[in-house]
């Protein structure tokens, strides 16, 4: 079984050796993201990352699908 989720991303925090990202579920803003936010998970997502070009579609307010598919 997997979940897809909706995420939006709420801050950057670079640093000298990588970047910190923090995202939180969508809420409004669309019926997709209102969908989402009734039948997905809740919580905050919190990644890092060393690869500049990976970082660079991490911007504020980006939104993202999150797929959980049990390993």
């Amino acid at each position: 079984m997997s979940v897809r989720a909706k995420f939006k991303v709420e801050s950057v925090t670079k640093f000298d050796n990588g970047n910190s990202v923090k995202l939180s579920p969508v809420t409004s803003g669309s019926e997709e993201n209102e969908s989402f936010f009734h039948y997905t998970p809740f919580g905050t997502i919190e990644i890092g990352t060393i690869n500049e070009n990976a970082a660079a579609d991490f911007t504020p307010g980006a939104e993202f699908y999150v797929d959980f598919t049990k390993a």
